[in-house]
């Protein structure tokens, strides 16, 4: 056993439990590489690039992996999107002869291989960018001392200029570019959405327009994307708060940052504010060691509670794939007080995402229907990784014989043969505290999911 076994070994159970962590896979494929490990490096950088089609990092990575792996012509082919990717000269390669016994097909020479056309976003997770997309630009943090600025979405009730309204946002995916997750968006829906449509049957029922909605489940299923399409279906104005948005270094900073957050979500309600990754801002106190973190939840929840102030018109979505980890004071009525599971997509939503991606590439002889079958478990991140797998077996074949070939439906076998939903370790982990942890019924849903499908 080599030194860097146990070391790879242990960065690979930590990918189990944070399977779209880029930047460790990224660290245990150069490791790999270190190792004399070519392919299964290769197979790590395509996991990256299945999350982000354009990380240049990835992409060189894998170039080195497949030439080590005596793959030339894929090695080719990811240097030809670097160089696409960063306006270098791209590397060329002669194409082999073609095969005797290959079918007739069009010469590259006189129908050259298109660049695919960009996705559609309508059925993808939301953390997966179409090949030909570039990635949306992160927001800067504001600096010390400076009020948070909130994005607006189109159509919303702050269309209006406004001091406040800058880094504006405009959603274009609503519930029903979603596929699946009905009874998610049905209890989005009458939570907040329902209500703020129908302001005089709220006002008869005396229902309030706010509190909170936790969503979890296992990674790439959507509830980012979910939450983007809460902003396009309602006409009020939506917040994407990120962790960078809150906390900061120095003592009392992010405290701040946070009640500015919701200062300027009460100012200009209706508001959806939404808080990816709830978990490492809400994390358990009792597991943090660290005074200045503690006091973040502390403010979390007073702001939730709106001690000082009304929160009416102002609706808390939030997401996290480790529900346990979230502190319990933050899912008491008032607070996150709804929360729902968000599985892996069912056959037709499987069906839609497949169909989503594979928009605008050549194919022949590719089932959806049955490849939505054959991939049981997968999340929405898996299935876009099955599609690049099967196209870069398709844009190998094709380099290789130097004929243009489309995507057939023996790639997609071919692809399905290395790959497995990362959905399971997932589910292995949530049994546990399923099982054990299930407090006031709160995993009943996740119980009934395991028990059917025999986790």
């Amino acid at each position: 056993m080599s030194p860097l076994s146990s070391v790879i070994a242990a960065l690979k159970t930590a990918i189990d439990a944070s399977p779209s962590d880029v930047g460790l896979r990224l660290h245990v494929a150069a490791l790999l590489l270190q190792d004399g490990q070519p392919a299964p490096a290769l197979q790590q950088y395509g996991v990256v690039l299945a999350i982000d089609p354009t990380n240049l990092d990835a992409l060189r990575g894998a170039a080195d992996a497949a030439e080590r792996a005596q793959q030339p012509t894929r090695a080719a082919a990811y240097r030809t999107l670097v160089a696409s990717l960063t306006g270098a000269a791209p590397v060329t390669a002669a194409p082999a002869a073609t095969p005797a016994s290959a079918p007739p097909s069009t010469p590259l020479a006189t129908a050259p291989l298109a660049s695919p056309t960009p996705t559609p976003r309508s059925a993808l997770p939301d953390n997966v960018v179409p090949i030909g997309a570039v990635p949306p630009a992160r927001p800067i943090p504001p600096a010390p001392g400076e009020t948070p600025k909130l994005r607006v979405i189109e159509g919303g009730a702050g269309d209006d200029a406004s001091d406040e309204s800058d880094l504006v946002e405009k959603p274009s995916v609503t519930f029903a570019d979603v596929g699946g997750l009905e009874q998610v968006k049905r209890r989005i829906d009458m939570a907040f959405l329902a209500p703020l449509r129908n302001p005089e049957v709220r006002k008869m029922y005396g229902k309030k327009l706010k509190g909170g909605l936790l969503m979890y489940g296992p990674p790439g299923c959507g509830k980012t994307f979910l939450a983007r399409a809460v902003a396009g279906e309602v006409r009020a104005r939506f917040m994407n708060v990120g962790l960078s948005d809150v906390l900061d270094m120095y003592l009392g900073e992010s405290e701040r940052r946070l009640h500015e957050l919701f200062e300027t979500a009460r100012r200009n309600a209706p508001t959806v504010i939404f808080f990816d990754e709830i978990d490492a801002l809400g994390q358990k106190r009792s597991q943090q060691r660290n005074a200045g973190t503690r006091n973040v939840v502390n403010q979390l929840l007073t702001e939730m509670d709106s001690v000082d102030a009304d929160n009416e018109g102002v609706f808390v979505l939030g997401a996290t794939n480790h529900p346990w980890d979230v502190d319990a004071a933050l899912r008491r009525s008032g607070r996150f007080d709804r929360v729902v599971l968000v599985l892996p997509p069912d056959a037709p939503a499987r069906e839609a995402i497949l169909a989503s991606h594979l928009a605008g590439r050549p194919t022949t002889g590719v089932d959806v229907k049955e490849l939505a079958k054959a991939t049981a478990h997968f999340s929405g991140a898996d299935l876009a990784h099955l599609c690049e797998s099967a196209t870069e077996l398709a844009m190998e074949e094709a380099l290789r014989s130097g004929q243009a070939k489309p995507i057939a439906g023996g790639h997609f076998k071919a692809a399905l043969k290395e790959l497995r939903p990362t959905t399971r370790a997932w589910f292995e982990t949530a049994k546990n505290y399923a099982m054990f942890a299930n407090e006031g019924g709160m995993y009943d849903d996740l119980l009934a999911y395991i028990k059917e499908h025999r986790f």
